[in-house]
C-alpha cells in the first residue's frame, strides 16, 4: 500500500478516491497513513469529506480533522449542514475551535475567509537558537515554515523574518535584530482579488492577515491565492461572454441554473438590440431609394461589434492585472483610437473591394468603405472608455461584455452608415 501511495500526489489520489464505491472509500482512508490521508481529504468535496469523517470511526475522524489545514476545515464546516458542523466542532480542541469559529465569521471572498491559523509565531526577544527549536517543535503542523511571524503579547504583528535569515543568523542573536518591521499585510475585509494582486506583486509565498488593530488573524498561502486567481479569471471570462458567472463547476450546474444565469442578460441585450429596428425604420426612405445599402448592414455592424469586443477584452484583462487605471483613460483612448484608425483603414479597403465584387458601384463602395473606418474607430472609442468609467463607479468592468459592446455598436453603427450614405449619395 505504501509503495502505491508513494507513486502519486495527494491530488491524484483524491481523484482516484472519487471513483471508488462508498465502502471502498472508507476502507481506503483507514489503510492510508494518517498524514497522507489528511492531505488527500482536503481535495475532496465537502459532502464527501463529511461522509468519510462520519464513517471512519470517531478516533480517526478526530485526528484527520485536526490534521487538515484550518482554512480547509473552515470551508468544510461552512459547506455542510449546521448540525453536522456542530458535531465536527466537538472534535476540535477548545482553543483551536475558537480560532476556527472566528475564521467562519468573515465574509466570503475576503482575506479573512481565506486565512489559515496554521502559521509559526514567535516573540521578538527569542534567540535564534530558541526559535529554531520552536520551529522543530511546531513546524509539522504549520502550513508553511518559510516565514516566521513576530507577535507581541497582545497578538499584534510586529515583524516577519524568513527561515533563510534565521538559519544564517548567529544562535545567540535575537529575532528583533533581524526581523523586518515594515510587513506587507492584508486586512481581514480586503477582497481576495486585491490580496492576490499584492502577493503577485511582491512574489511572496504567503501574506499575513491582520484586523484593523494589526492583530494577527492568520496567513494566506500562495496555493490558496492561485485558486482565487483561477476563480476570478473564470468569473471575468463568463461575464465577458454576456452571462452571470457560475458558482459551481460546469457539470454541477443544472439546466435550470444555466438558464437563470443567462436569461437576464439575453433579455437585456434583446431589449437593447430592439432599438436597431427603430434606426432601420427611421432610415426606411433611404433604404427604399438605394436598396443595395441593405446588403452591407450585417457586414458593417458585425465588424464594429468584433472590433469593440477585441478592445474591451484586452482592456478588462489589463485592468484586472493592474496595468491600467482610470487616470490612464485619455492615454488608453488615444492608443485605442489610433489602433482603430489603422484597423479601420484596412477594413475599409477590404469593404470597398467586397462592394465592387458585388457590383454595386463606386459610390456605394465608397460609402461602405468610409463607414467601416468610422465604425471601427467608434467601437474602439466606446470599448476603451466604458470599462474605465464603470471601474471608477465601482462597477465590475467585466460586465461590459462582448455582446453588450456589440449591441451598443449595432444601433450607433447603423446611424453612422446611413448618415454617411445620405451625405455622399445626396439622398
Amino acid at each position: 500500500m505504501d509503495e502505491f501511495i508513494d507513486k502519486y500526489q495527494p491530488y491524484d489520489l483524491a481523484k482516484m478516491v472519487t471513483g471508488l464505491a462508498d465502502v471502498e472509500q472508507i476502507l481506503f482512508f483507514t489503510k492510508v497513513p494518517r498524514p497522507v490521508a489528511a492531505e488527500i481529504i482536503e481535495y475532496l468535496e465537502p459532502e464527501l469529506q463529511y461522509r468519510i469523517l462520519d464513517h471512519i470511526g470517531e478516533n480517526l475522524a478526530i485526528k484527520l480533522l485536526n490534521d487538515m489545514s484550518s482554512d480547509r476545515a473552515v470551508d468544510l464546516l461552512l459547506a455542510i449542514h449546521p448540525h453536522q458542523a456542530r458535531r465536527l466542532m466537538e472534535f476540535l480542541p477548545k482553543e483551536y475551535r475558537k480560532k476556527i469559529k472566528t475564521l467562519m465569521t468573515y465574509e466570503n471572498n475576503t482575506a479573512g475567509s481565506l486565512a489559515t491559523v496554521d502559521y509559526i509565531g514567535a516573540r521578538k526577544h527569542w534567540t535564534i537558537e530558541y526559535t529554531l527549536n520552536h520551529i522543530r517543535k511546531v513546524g509539522q503542523e504549520a502550513e508553511i515554515v518559510s516565514y516566521i511571524y513576530v507577535i507581541d503579547t497582545h497578538g499584534k504583528l510586529t515583524g516577519v523574518v524568513s527561515l533563510k535569515e534565521i538559519i544564517l543568523a548567529k544562535p545567540n542573536q535575537k529575532l528583533e535584530d533581524i526581523a523586518k518591521a515594515d510587513v506587507i499585510t492584508a486586512l481581514v475585509d480586503e477582497h481576495q482579488e486585491e490580496v492576490a494582486d499584492t502577493l503577485a506583486k511582491y512574489d511572496f509565498v504567503a501574506i499575513p492577515v491582520v484586523n484593523s488593530s494589526q492583530r494577527m488573524i492568520g496567513i494566506i498561502t500562495v496555493d490558496d491565492l492561485i485558486d482565487v486567481i483561477h476563480e476570478e479569471a473564470t468569473e471575468d471570462i463568463q461575464k465577458l461572454g454576456g452571462s452571470q458567472p457560475l458558482e459551481e463547476s460546469y457539470f454541477k450546474n443544472s439546466i435550470w441554473d444555466l438558464f437563470r444565469k443567462r436569461i437576464m442578460w439575453l433579455l437585456i441585450l434583446f431589449v437593447a438590440e430592439a432599438y436597431t429596428g427603430n434606426v432601420l425604420r427611421h432610415y426606411e426612405d433611404t433604404l427604399d431609394q438605394v436598396i443595395a445599402l441593405a446588403f452591407f448592414i450585417p457586414l458593417l455592424i458585425g465588424t464594429g461589434g468584433n472590433s469593440g469586443t477585441q478592445t474591451v477584452t484586452t482592456l478588462v484583462r489589463a485592468m484586472a492585472m493592474g496595468e491600467v487605471e482610470f487616470k490612464d483613460m485619455f492615454k488608453v483612448m488615444r492608443k485605442e483610437v489610433s489602433t482603430g484608425l489603422l484597423l479601420g483603414a484596412v477594413m475599409g479597403v477590404v469593404a470597398f473591394i467586397r462592394a465592387n465584387i458585388l457590383g454595386v458601384g463606386f459610390d456605394i463602395g465608397s460609402v461602405v468603405a468610409i463607414t467601416a473606418i468610422c465604425i471601427v474607430i467608434w467601437a474602439s472609442f466606446v470599448a476603451a472608455a466604458m470599462p474605465l468609467i464603470l471601474h471608477k463607479l465601482k462597477v465590475d468592468p467585466a460586465v461590459v461584455s462582448g455582446p453588450f459592446i456589440a449591441t451598443l455598436v449595432d444601433g450607433t453603427g447603423l446611424i453612422i452608415y446611413f448618415s454617411v450614405a445620405r451625405l455622399l449619395l445626396n439622398i
